[in-house]
């Protein structure tokens, strides 16, 4: 089974992927091999998910640091 790329795949598509496995396992009717291999692909797709929010998270970071180097904790509105 293919691995999916960080690179093809938006944070939401991810997501709904998961989602989608986690759905299919809890319905209990996937032999043990599939099972497996679903449980493999939902992990890669959790990966890509944390390393989407990881990017995100030190986008923001950036964003928010001020000039002396310290980060604005909340948001204005």
């Amino acid at each position: 089974m293919a691995k999916p790329k960080k690179e093809s795949l938006t944070f939401e598509d991810a997501f709904q992927k998961l989602e989608s496995i986690v759905e299919h396992l809890e319905k209990g009717e996937s032999t043990l091999e599939e099972a497996m291999k679903a449980f493999e692909k939902g992990m890669d797709l959790i990966n890509i998910c944390m390393a989407k929010l990881n990017d995100a998270e030190k986008r923001m970071k950036k964003l928010l640091k001020r000039e002396d180097g310290s980060y604005q904790e909340e948001f204005m509105e």
